[in-house]
């Protein structure tokens, strides 16, 4: 089990970032969040946690300790992998996770797309006590330096939201919903981040 990596960023994308380990580019895949806080030719720590299928190995990584924690255990809930449980990450911190968990709050389980309500209900009956208390830091987004391109960036939104389960419709209006905020020149992780909160809604 690769349960941390630590090395130079070479990539940085929406929701994947490469780090250089020991002369290997390792792929990790990660939320918006944490691939917004990585700058590409700087160091980078991240924990992680490997994904082995008979046809692939997929390695996932997380700002803080608690995010790989919470991955992880969502993932002991029949019906729940590790794309659902990134897609749960990308829109809920550790501590809203918690907090919805704790609250029985379905609605707001249900934003996450691929959890519909009796998945939500589900995930509150099995996970309820097994997260125990509110973690600490969940880290905080960095900023990314490069601004929007044009129209390029709703290519780039899109295919991470579909990514991330949504349906292109969806997407589409979710972008369209925030695409005045590309022309005050918000970089392309700013405007993945607001298209997240507009589907959140």
């Amino acid at each position: 089990m690769i349960a941390s990596l630590s090395g130079t960023v070479l990539k940085a994308g929406l929701d994947s970032v490469v780090v250089a380990v020991g002369g290997v580019g390792m792929l990790v895949h990660t939320t918006p969040a944490t691939a917004a806080s990585v700058r590409v030719g700087q160091a980078a720590e991240l924990a992680t946690t490997l994904v082995v299928r008979e046809d692939s190995l997929t390695l996932y990584g997380f700002a803080t300790d608690d995010e790989k924690h919470v991955f992880e255990t969502v993932q002991t809930v029949s019906g729940v992998g590790p794309r659902l449980a990134l897609a749960l990450l990308a829109v809920h911190d550790p501590t809203s996770v918690r907090r919805a968990l704790g609250s029985s709050d379905i609605a707001a389980l249900t934003k996450v797309p691929g959890i519909g309500k009796k998945g939500a209900e589900r995930l509150v009956l099995e996970l309820r006590d097994k997260l125990g208390a509110l973690g600490g830091s969940t880290g905080a987004p960095g900023v990314t330096t490069h601004r929007t391109d044009g129209e390029q960036w709703r290519e780039q939104v899109r295919e991470a939201l579909v990514g991330l389960g949504w349906t292109v419709r969806q997407a589409d209006d979710a972008l369209d919903r925030v695409a005045p905020q590309a022309a005050d020149g918000a970089s392309v992780s700013a405007m993945l981040r607001a298209a997240l909160q507009e589907l959140g809604r």
